[in-house]
C-alpha cells in the first residue's frame, strides 16, 4: 500500500511511517494488526480518539438527514455550533461575539487575516518569531519558519517580531492585528509567559490593533480549559480548529466586539464552511469534552510528573507537552516500534498531544519505556 501511496499520492508529506486502518478509545491499529498507543491524537485533532460512540451517532445521525446545503441557506447544527462557541468564549462577560465556520486551521487564520485588512486597510499584520498559523499563502505570511515560507513568498505588509516583551514596544499605530499563539505547538510546546500575553493585549490596545490569539492546537481543552488565553488576557478574534472537529475537518473564526461587525456580504466566504454533519460532530465533540477537562487537567499533571521523575525535562500544559531529549526523530522511530506513536517538533524535543480521554493506567507503560530508552 506504501508503493501504491508513493506512485499516486504527490509528495507533500514524504513517505508514510504506517497505514492506519481503525482505531478504539486512544489506540490504533496498523493494517498490519499492530496496536499502537496515540499520543499525538493526528497532532492534537482527535480528541476523543477513535470511534467514540456520540461522535460516530451524531454524524450518521446528521448524514441521514442533510449532508450539505449552500451558504444561501442555514441548519440548526451550523448555527448550534456557532452559539455554543460565542457562550464558551464569551459566557455573561457582558461582550458580543460571532462566528465563521471554516474548514481548517489554516482558513481560519486567513479569515481572521482579513478582519485585520478590514479593521485597518494598509495595516500591517505582526506575528511571533517560532510561530505557526498554517500553509496557504496568507497563513503562511505568518508563519515564522523560512523553511517553508521563504519558497514563496510573503504577503506585503506582514512581518514578525521576538517573543520578548520590549519588541512589542517597537509596534507603532500603522499595525493591523498581532497575531499570537498561547503556545507554541510548532516551535517545541514552547508557552508565552503571562507578561507577554499581558503585554500584547496592552499594545494591541496603545496602537488600535486587533489582537488575534491562535488556539488551532490549545483550544478546546487540551490545556484543562476551554481556552489557553482566557487565565490572563481577552482576545479581539480567536481562531480554532483541530480539537474542535473531533477528527472531522472543521475551522472557526470567533470575533468579538466591533471586530465580530467588519464581514458584511461578499467579504469572506466558504462552500463547505458551516457543514451541517461537521457541526453536529463538534457539537458533539464539546458536549464530552466539557466532561473532561478536570480529567485533562489532573492526568496532564500526573504525566508531567512523571516525566520528570524519568529524568526530563518538560513544558507545556495539560495534554500538550513538550519533552526534551536527545535525538527526537530517532526516539520517534523507537517508540514506534513499541507501540508508541510521538512526535519530533525539531533535534530535540518530543511532542506528547494525547486524545483527552486518556488515563494514568493507558499512559504509564509510555513512561517506562521513554526511561528504558534513555538508557
Amino acid at each position: 500500500m506504501i508503493e501504491t501511496y508513493q506512485k499516486v499520492y504527490q509528495n507533500a508529506f514524504g513517505t508514510p511511517a504506517l497505514v492506519m486502518d481503525r482505531g478504539e478509545g486512544a489506540y490504533v491499529w496498523d493494517t498490519d494488526g499492530k496496536k499502537h498507543l496515540d499520543l499525538l491524537a493526528g497532532i492534537a485533532v482527535n480528541a476523543l480518539g477513535y470511534a467514540d460512540p456520540a461522535m460516530v451517532r451524531a454524524i450518521a445521525d446528521q448524514a441521514a438527514k442533510l449532508a450539505h446545503v449552500s451558504n444561501f441557506f442555514t441548519t440548526e447544527p451550523q448555527i448550534a455550533l456557532a452559539a455554543k462557541l460565542v457562550d464558551l468564549l464569551v459566557g455573561e462577560g457582558g461582550r458580543s461575539g460571532k462566528v465563521f465556520l471554516a474548514n481548517s486551521g489554516a482558513e481560519a487564520n486567513e479569515g481572521a487575516m482579513k478582519l485585520a485588512m478590514l479593521h485597518k486597510p494598509g495595516g500591517r499584520i505582526i506575528a511571533l518569531e517560532g510561530g505557526f498559523h498554517g500553509r496557504t499563502l496568507g497563513a503562511l505570511s505568518i508563519t515564522h519558519k523560512p523553511a517553508i515560507r521563504e519558497p514563496f513568498g510573503q504577503i506585503p505588509g506582514c512581518g514578525f517580531i521576538s517573543t520578548d516583551v520590549e519588541a512589542l514596544e517597537t509596534l507603532g499605530d500603522d499595525v493591523a492585528a498581532i497575531f499570537i499563539e498561547p503556545i507554541q505547538g510548532e516551535r517545541g510546546v514552547v508557552p508565552l509567559s503571562p507578561e507577554f500575553l499581558a503585554a500584547a493585549r496592552r499594545t494591541a490596545d496603545r496602537v488600535g490593533a486587533l489582537l488575534v490569539v491562535d488556539e488551532i492546537q490549545t483550544g478546546m481543552g487540551r490545556t484543562g480549559r476551554w481556552f489557553a488565553h482566557t487565565e490572563h488576557i481577552e482576545a479581539d478574534v480567536v481562531t480554532l480548529a483541530k480539537g474542535l472537529g473531533g477528527g472531522m475537518p472543521v475551522g472557526a473564526i470567533i470575533a468579538t466586539g466591533p471586530a465580530a461587525e467588519l464581514f458584511t456580504p461578499g467579504s469572506h466566504g466558504s462552500t463547505f464552511g458551516g457543514n451541517p454533519v461537521v457541526a453536529a460532530a463538534s457539537l458533539a465533540v464539546i458536549d464530552r469534552v466539557a466532561g473532561l477537562l478536570e480529567n485533562v487537567a489532573e492526568t496532564g499533571a500526573w504525566l508531567r510528573q512523571a516525566i520528570e521523575n524519568a529524568g526530563f525535562a518538560v513544558r507545556g500544559a495539560g495534554l500538550l507537552l513538550g519533552i526534551t531529549v536527545q535525538d527526537a526523530p530517532g526516539l520517534v522511530g523507537q517508540m514506534r516500534e513499541r507501540g508508541f506513536i510521538v512526535n519530533a517538533t525539531g533535534e530535540d524535543t518530543l511532542r506528547i498531544a494525547p486524545p483527552l480521554i486518556i488515563t494514568p493506567t493507558d499512559l504509564e507503560p509510555f513512561v517506562e519505556t521513554l526511561r528504558d530508552l534513555r538508557g
